[in-house]
């Protein structure tokens, strides 16, 4: 489940650290060292929507700092953005990550005023293994519910590049992270679809060999025949990486993410989405670029243990 390399990330964090944005770094969420996250503040946060971010690395690695462009993303393009760590394996196995990321989206709530956002405008994105969490957290109520919270606390989810329909798994550890074979079902996302569901906006690009495509194509046709609120987007040029590297300032304008995540937002919270809109095209994610659709973002992957072969290839 790799993302961008260390020293890829490196690169597209390098322009992230001039912008227009506040960086408030390592603010506690819960007890637990890994239990730290990173707060992106546009300009003007009054009454902004609010994005909780989380990582991919395939649940045994990965790091907030390295997702600094992302913040900077949103928060120049007028979303505040809380990027979390979280307790990696082996140290925690599941469902330990899935706690840490619902007390993420509870501190964040408790206390987005402070920062003058919006509580009831919040959102989840996550790349990879991050889209797992963020979807699984909105699907499955259990999580949510153990903090004092619901589904009620989400205007909506985005999915980049996830496994949500991913057995039997294919590489050892995951039987071991996702154990005891009694819980692997609970760790499917696709196993708790629900018409009531927040809304959902899934991409991907067609050239993962880390994540198959065939996870979203089953997630959407499952959350399609409950009556549930998705919406989809392939990219037919893009890798696993490319997805997330499309939050920075050199790869931005190849594929339409950030503009496609600020136009779903806009399209929930009405009265955010000419100001979304507005500093999506200031910053050079202008989503009515028709060559961006189809441009292949260049971010080198880590190479696979497995010879290349997809980690998690969907089992329909």
């Amino acid at each position: 489940m790799s993302g961008c390399t260390q020293l890829g990330l490196l690169t597209l964090n390098t322009a992230a650290s001039f912008g227009d944005y506040s960086r408030h770094t390592g603010l506690a969420y819960g007890p637990a060292p890994a239990n730290t996250l990173d707060l992106y503040l546009p300009p003007h946060p009054a009454g902004a929507p609010i994005v909780v971010f989380f990582f991919g690395g395939g649940w045994n690695s990965g790091e907030k700092a390295s997702y600094k462009f992302v913040g900077a993303a949103l928060a120049a393009a007028g979303v505040i953005a809380v990027v979390p760590n979280y307790t990696l394996y082996p140290e925690a196995k599941f469902p330990r990550f899935m706690q840490d990321a619902a007390q993420s989206v509870a501190w964040t709530r408790a206390h987005a005023r402070e920062w003058g956002g919006d509580p009831d405008q919040l959102y989840l994105v996550g790349h990879s293994a991050g889209a797992h969490i963020a979807v699984l957290l909105a699907l499955d109520q259990e999580y949510l519910q153990q903090v004092g919270g619901s589904q009620r606390w989400l205007r909506g989810v985005v999915g980049l590049a996830g496994p949500y329909d991913f057995l039997p798994f294919t590489e050892a550890y995951l039987n071991d992270l996702f154990g005891p074979a009694a819980d692997f079902a609970r760790s499917q996302p696709i196993n708790f679809v629900r018409a009531d569901a927040p809304p959902m906006l899934l991409m991907h690009g067609l050239r993962d060999k880390r994540v198959s495509p065939n996870n979203t194509r089953s997630l959407t046709a499952a959350l399609q025949a409950v009556d549930g609120r998705v919406r989809t987007r392939y990219f037919p040029q893009a890798g696993h990486g490319d997805l997330v590297a499309a939050f920075s300032i050199a790869e931005r304008r190849r594929l339409p993410v950030l503009p496609d995540i600020l136009a779903f937002i806009g399209d929930q919270s009405p009265a955010d989405e000419v100001a979304l809109h507005a500093n999506a095209a200031a910053h050079g994610v202008a989503h009515d670029d028709p060559v961006a659709h189809f441009e292949y973002v260049h971010c080198k992957l880590e190479r696979s243990t497995t010879g290349g072969q997809t980690i998690f290839p969907a089992r329909r």
